[in-house]
């Protein structure tokens, strides 16, 4: 990979790249120009329309249930033969539900982890298996993972999604080590509330103004805020944050 101040030629690969914060760190990528593989599970028209807002030449949509593991696996392939290789797995894709304990019934209440998990933790967790195989055969690689502050402060109406992320968070410090002899280095972003579609119910809901103002800035994070991160960590020079976890809460949320 070049210079901090582009990324030409880097190949990166962002699942959940159709919309919100996969559509952001696609632009983003592609302005610096890297060469992007905009993944989608379903929606072909919005991975479509991220494709047609990148800057630059080179770039594909790929389609894979990201709970899938034989999909998962073709993916990459087919990534790494489209592109040659695989500088940066952005690990994005995710979903939200709430399934709060004391109104779900036991198989509702099975149903919903295992949706969850499968998407949030186990299709990241099989994304990067993947691309690692590539990193480690040519010589190293990025692998930035989506994580959320409901890692560290918890969701009581959504515990699954929670502890989706606060595994994604030990996962990603374990391989950090893990790979770190093959250089690839492994990153985690955890912002808080993001300003995409994700949190439309909120946006749409008298609480919205609260949610805002749970940071000091008076506003939540944007997507192009975790976008610019997921770029600084793809660029050279900061190899020695591997294993770290970048807190996007502005200030909503302070851990030691």
């Amino acid at each position: 990979m070049n210079d901090q101040a582009g990324l030409t030629g880097t190949c990166v690969l962002i699942t959940g790249a159709s919309r919100g914060i996969g559509r952001a760190c696609a632009i983003a990528f592609a302005e610096r120009g890297a060469r992007v593989a905009v993944h989608y599970g379903s929606n072909r028209a919005a991975a479509e329309h991220t494709l047609g807002l990148l800057a630059g030449k080179g770039h594909i949509a790929v389609q894979a249930d990201i709970t899938d593991a034989s999909a998962v696996h073709a993916l990459v392939e087919d990534v790494a033969a489209g592109f040659g290789r695989i500088d940066v797995l952005v690990n994005n894709a995710g979903i939200f539900e709430e399934h709060p304990l004391p109104q779900m019934d036991y198989d509702g209440w099975q149903a919903a982890w295992s949706r969850i998990l499968s998407t949030n933790l186990i299709g990241a967790a099989n994304a990067t298996y993947c691309a690692a195989q590539h990193m480690i055969a040519q010589g190293g690689g990025r692998i930035i993972t989506i994580s959320s502050r409901t890692a560290f402060r918890g969701k009581p109406e959504a515990p699954g999604y929670a502890a989706s992320k606060a595994a994604l968070n030990a996962m990603s410090q374990s391989l950090s080590v893990a790979l770190a002899p093959h250089g690839i280095y492994v990153f985690v972003i955890a912002p808080g509330v993001v300003d995409t579609d994700m949190a439309a119910n909120d946006k749409d809901s008298p609480a919205w103004a609260a949610i805002e103002q749970q940071s000091p800035l008076g506003r939540v994070c944007q997507p192009e805020e975790v976008a610019r991160t997921a770029v600084f960590l793809a660029s050279p020079g900061v190899e020695y944050l591997t294993g770290g976890i970048i807190d996007l809460f502005g200030a909503a949320y302070l851990r030691t």
